[in-house]
């Protein structure tokens, strides 16, 4: 049985659907990724997982619970870390990990015990006792990460971990999640738009404009793309998209930022022959091997970053 299974799913906010009809399912032990832009319906779908939003219509299930009849058992077998840092500044690390404790309702004597476990992994023993306002965001990302972890839940939930940190940081915080994958053994559910994240995860579910367009492992997903992707941009583009397709029977997607892309079986090679048959008309043109980006791309026509800021709830 898996660990999370949703079928049909709808949210609705002031009559229009940010989640349309997802379902999916994820194995014990898997790291799942939720890869899309800003409003694409991550955080609404994680939210209703970890029963902070109401269910419109379908089925979610967590660990055998149902999210809309079971809240207080699946929030029992989960642990969440949000986009934001929700973390006490005025307290101390120590005191915030006694404090999600005192929460879950354990033993003092467990909750001691498990805290000088958990600073072990996430290498903060040494700063137990200071004010959280005086870490870094990296060590607060891992701090939170810890906390969720505190009451030994089945499935940790991230919401964009790394979202706001610098990218020296981003590496650190996510070789830390790696290490607690293989020493926790916990399912992991994270929403992401960096593809470098997206990457390490077993499997990813694209998500766009609400609904699932593509569910594989990334090695399957970038298999899907048959050929190098080729971006070009020209005086012309719209001429340019024309003889392409009639000089060399290959069609050519219209990115919405400007521009070309293109997949041919070998980009290398292709090139010469592009420059001598649109001529002077090239401005740029490079050369990617299938990545998930390309992937993206493929499926909804336009890049993750293209997308601007949302009114409505992120993710």
């Amino acid at each position: 049985m898996p660990i999370i299974k949703v079928e049909d799913l709808v949210k609705r906010y002031n009559g229009t659907e940010a989640v349309r009809g997802v379902s999916f399912e994820v194995a014990e032990a898997e790291t799942f990724g939720f890869l899309g832009p800003n409003g694409a319906g991550k955080t609404t779908t994680i939210n209703v997982l970890c029963t902070l939003l109401n269910i419109d219509s379908g089925t979610a299930l967590v660990n055998g619970y149902d999210c809309k009849k079971e809240a207080g058992k699946v929030r029992a077998s989960i642990g969440l870390v949000f986009q934001e840092v929700t973390l006490d500044n005025d307290l101390t690390a120590y005191e915030n990990l006694m404090f999600h404790c005192y929460m879950y309702n354990m033993e003092k004597r467990v909750a001691r015990q498990r805290i000088d476990e958990i600073i072990q992994v996430v290498g903060l023993n040494g700063r137990m006792d200071d004010l959280v306002r005086t870490f870094s965001g990296g060590m607060k990302r891992r701090l939170e990460i810890a906390r969720g972890l505190l009451h030994r839940p089945k499935v940790l939930f991230l919401d964009e971990p790394t979202l706001g940190l610098d990218p020296q940081t981003r590496v650190h915080v996510w070789e830390f999640i790696k290490k607690l994958k293989q020493t926790e053994g916990n399912t992991v559910f994270m929403t992401t738009h960096y593809m470098d994240e997206a990457e390490a995860c077993d499997r990813i579910s694209i998500i766009d404009n609400g609904k699932i367009i593509a569910c594989a492992s990334p090695t399957e997903l970038k298999a899907s793309i048959n050929g190098d992707t080729i971006y070009l941009k020209t005086t012309d583009d719209a001429k340019a998209a024309g003889d392409i397709s009639d000089k060399f029977g290959v069609a050519a997607r219209r990115l919405d930022a400007g521009g070309l892309a293109l997949t041919v079986e070998s980009g290398d090679k292709f090139i010469p022959r592009l420059f001598e048959g649109l001529g002077q008309s090239i401005v740029s043109v490079n050369l990617k091997k299938p990545s998930l980006e390309d992937v993206f791309i493929n499926l909804t026509g336009r890049e993750i970053r293209e997308y601007g800021p949302q009114v409505r709830p992120r993710g």
